[in-house]
Parts: C-alpha cells; sequence; structure tokens
C-alpha cells in the first residue's frame, strides 16, 4: 500500500508561521554581518602587502643581532653563517626562532660509502663562541647497512670555527661592531 505524504505544520494556514522563516533568515544573516568583522585584522597598508615574510634575518623570524636576551630568537650573524657553511649539505630543517638546523644525509662526492649529518644549535643572541653548538654525525656502509660510526676528532670544531669567522665577516660587513 502506498504511503500519502504527511501534511505539513504550516500548512495550517496560521499567519505567524509564514512570517517565522524570514524572521529566522533575518536573523542569521544579521548575526553574519554583525560577526564577519570580527574576522578581519585591520587595516592593511600597501607596505604590508609587499613587505617580505619569514625572511630568514627579519625580525619576524627571530633572527636578529640585539642583546635583549628576554625576546627571544638567536643571533642573525650566527644564523646566516651557519646556513651559509652548511649549504653544501641539504638542510632538512631550518628554525631561526629556536635557532636549530638540521641538516639530511649528505655523501662527499670523494667518499663513496660514507656519510654525514649535522645539526647546529644557536643557543644566545650575542656572537661568541660558546653560542654555537655543532653536532657531527657520521655512518659509514658495510654491506647494504649504514652504520653510525665517530667522526674525526676535530670535525666539529673546524666547521664550528668558520661559522665563527663567517659570522664575524658578516658582521664586520654589516659595521656592526657593539655586541
Amino acid at each position: 500500500m502506498p504511503r500519502r505524504p504527511m501534511p505539513c505544520p504550516s500548512a495550517s494556514g496560521s499567519a505567524s508561521s509564514g512570517s517565522r522563516p524570514a524572521f529566522w533568515l533575518a536573523g542569521v544573516a544579521l548575526s553574519c554581518l554583525l560577526l564577519l568583522p570580527a574576522c578581519s585584522s585591520g587595516p592593511r597598508t600597501s607596505s604590508d602587502l609587499t613587505a617580505p615574510r619569514n625572511h630568514l634575518l627579519h625580525e619576524d623570524r627571530g633572527a636578529s643581532g640585539g642583546e635583549d636576551v628576554l625576546k627571544g630568537g638567536v643571533n642573525a650573524y650566527l644564523w646566516r653563517a651557519t646556513l651559509d657553511t652548511l649549504s653544501f649539505m641539504p638542510v632538512a630543517t631550518a628554525d631561526a626562532e629556536g635557532g636549530i638546523i638540521l641538516t639530511d644525509w649528505y655523501t662527499p662526492p670523494a667518499a663513496h660509502g660514507e656519510r654525514f649529518k649535522m645539526t647546529a644549535f644557536i643557543l644566545d643572541r650575542r656572537l661568541r663562541s660558546d653560542a654555537l653548538r655543532l653536532t657531527v654525525f657520521r655512518q659509514v656502509q658495510q654491506g647494504t647497512e649504514w652504520v653510525d660510526t665517530p667522526p674525526a676528532a676535530n670535525t666539529a670544531s673546524d666547521i664550528a670555527a668558520r661559522i665563527l669567522s663567517r659570522a664575524r665577516k658578516l658582521r664586520a660587513d654589516n659595521g656592526n661592531r657593539d655586541d
């Protein structure tokens, strides 16, 4: 037996039921109009639209050369020098706010069966030798597996010395010798 459609309650002929959807729709529209400005972050100027974002040496990423230790971030010269010095290796992660640079495994062209990976921590906003901690990882291929082996004792210190030398040169080129 076929089902009959149920009568619609609003079809009863009451005068107020026909205006209820209109009031509801008007209320929703008014709520949207009132809440829409809350999504805005204020007027944008043309300089906001053309300003670079997430540039490695700008303050918005935390890499600046100032002395304010409570503000967070790292020394811009150390940051840039570390990236420049380790640029021959593929960079896996670079966090300017936290001062961490992680490279991926790198196999030197002349050393088949050997690969290196580095982690650099920039620990201070001042340009100092103890503001940089560099860890070098080395693996040697044995058969089809990579086995961890210690790098040469002076590898990390040699690379750290190159980074510090580059950072001092960047600071001198910038004419900023106060930190």
